[in-house]
């Protein structure tokens, strides 16, 4: 049961970043076109790293966002499997070792 509990928070953690990221990257694409204040490049990659870097990227790609900047669209694939590097690492002592 607290196995259960645990991909649960871990679900709900990566949904709440994931819609975090994806709101943040369509703002700065809303204030960019109103030549308003943007949103950092950095605040972006931050909220990539903390787990919304898969959200990000594609909404970036479906709205046409910041895909000429090399830093974001290397960085986030990179993020992303970084990531999936961490999963697999975790469910291999889970259940291999």
């Amino acid at each position: 049961m607290n196995e259960h509990r645990f991909f649960i928070g871990v679900g709900a953690y990566w949904l709440v970043v994931s819609l975090a990221a994806v709101l943040l990257t369509v703002t700065d694409k809303v204030r960019a076109a109103k030549h308003k204040w943007r949103i950092a490049e950095s605040t972006l990659l931050v909220v990539a790293l903390f787990g919304g870097a898969a959200a990000e990227y594609i909404t970036m790609r479906c709205i046409r966002h910041k895909t000429l900047h090399k830093k974001i669209m290397i960085g986030l694939p990179l993020i992303i499997v970084l990531h999936l590097a961490i999963i697999g690492i975790a469910a291999y002592f889970r259940y291999f070792y």
